[in-house]
C-alpha cells in the first residue's frame, strides 16, 4: 500500500515513475548509475530516507537481471576473483547502514552530491587509475570506502566503477562484474536498513512500485547501447550525473 502522501498527489508518483524508467535506460546503457539518478531525483520530491527506501528494490532486481545475462564470466567465477573486494565491501556497508538514521540530510546529501560531482567530473576529463587487481592495499581501501559511502546513501556505483575501469577490463565483463557486485550490495543494503528502521512495510510497497518502469528503462536502454555510439552516450550520460550531484549540493548547502 502506498503512502497517503503519494495516493493524493498522482502528478507526484508520476514523477517518480518517470525518474525510475530514466535511471533505468541509463544503467541499461552504462551498467550503473541508478541509485544515484534515483536518489538525486526522488530526494527532491520526498525526505532523503524515503528516497533511500525506495530506490531499495528496483535496484535489487536490475542487478539481478544484469549479473545473470548470458555469457562469460559466470558469477560463481566474479565471486571467486573478486571475493576480496567484496567481502571488505560488504563488511563496511552493513556496519555504515546503521548510521544512516543519526545522519544530518544536509550531511547526507552534501556528501553524495560531491562524490557524484568527483566522479563525474574524472570520467569527463577523462581522468584514468591504473592498477593490477593483485594490489590488496589499493583493493580493501576502495573496498572499503565504497561499502561506508554505500551503506549510508545506496550508491555504491562511482568507486566500484572507477576500481574496475582501473582494471582495464572489456565492455562485457565490466558490465556484468557490476551487475554482481551491486546485487550482492542491493541485498545487504536491503537487510542493513530493515534493521536500521529505513525500509518497512511503509516504504517497501513504493519501493515495489518503481520495479516495473525501472526494468522497462533498463530494456530500453539495454537496445539503445547495443545501437548507438557507447563513448559518445557515456559522456552524455556523465553531464547528467553532474548536474544530478551539483542539484544535490545545492539541496544540502545553499537551500
Amino acid at each position: 500500500m502506498l503512502t497517503d502522501f503519494l495516493q493524493n498527489m498522482p502528478s507526484l508518483l508520476a514523477s517518480c515513475f518517470i525518474i525510475s524508467f530514466f535511471a533505468g535506460v541509463v544503467k541499461g546503457v552504462v551498467g550503473f548509475a541508478m541509485p544515484m539518478i534515483l536518489l538525486s531525483g526522488l530526494s527532491t520530491l520526498m525526505p532523503p530516507e524515503q528516497a533511500l527506501a525506495a530506490l531499495i528494490l528496483p535496484t535489487l532486481v536490475t542487478n539481478f537481471k544484469q549479473a545473470f545475462t548470458p555469457g562469460p564470466p559466470r558469477v560463481i567465477e566474479i565471486l571467486f576473483r573478486y571475493r576480496l573486494f567484496l567481502i571488505t565491501c560488504g563488511i563496511f556497508l552493513m556496519v555504515s547502514s546503521q548510521l544512516t538514521p543519526y545522519l544530518p540530510s544536509k550531511f547526507f546529501l552534501g556528501t553524495l552530491g560531491v562524490l557524484i560531482c568527483f566522479f563525474s567530473l574524472l570520467q569527463i576529463l577523462k581522468f584514468k587509475l591504473s592498477f593490477r587487481e593483485k594490489n590488496l592495499k589499493i583493493t580493501i581501501g576502495l573496498a572499503m570506502v565504497t561499502g561506508f559511502i554505500g551503506g549510508m546513501s545506496g550508491v555504491w556505483g562511482p568507486l566500484t566503477v572507477t576500481y574496475l575501469t582501473a582494471l582495464n577490463l572489456g565492455k562485457e565483463e565490466h558490465v556484468k562484474v557490476q551487475g554482481t557486485v551491486y546485487s550482492l550490495g542491493a541485498i545487504l543494503l536491503l537487510f542493513g536498513h530493515i534493521k536500521s528502521g529505513i525500509f518497512t512495510w511503509y516504504t517497501a510497497s513504493f519501493s515495489a512500485s518503481l520495479i516495473i518502469p525501472s526494468t522497462l528503462g533498463l530494456l530500453f536502454g539495454t537496445i539503445v547501447r547495443s545501437k548507438l555510439d557507447e563513448a559518445k552516450f557515456r559522456k552524455m550520460i556523465l553531464v547528467v550525473l553532474l548536474i544530478s550531484g551539483s542539484n544535490l549540493v545545492r539541496k544540502a548547502w545553499f537551500l
